[in-house]
């Protein structure tokens, strides 16, 4: 499953992969965003964990695995 999290004021995107089920993420960061924490913690499919203060927090967007080809394949495809 990948996760994009937008940063208020930042043109990049942090993104994550993680085994997580959508409904877990979603609620995970709806009860981060409803002021019951501080900060939103993910942990990605390496274990690493990544956390995000909650007032920055510009949009997350919870997608699936599906790979995107690049390219003359994608072309064909």
């Amino acid at each position: 499953m990948e996760v994009r999290i937008g940063i208020q004021h930042v043109s990049r995107e942090i993104v994550i992969e993680t085994d997580a089920k959508p409904e877990d993420i979603e609620q995970a960061v709806a009860t981060a965003i409803e002021g019951a924490q501080p900060l939103l913690s993910l942990e990605d499919r390496r274990g690493k964990k990544i956390v995000v203060p909650v007032a920055s927090i510009g949009y997350v967007e919870i997608g699936s695995d599906t790979k995107q080809t690049v390219g003359f394949a994608a072309a064909v495809a």
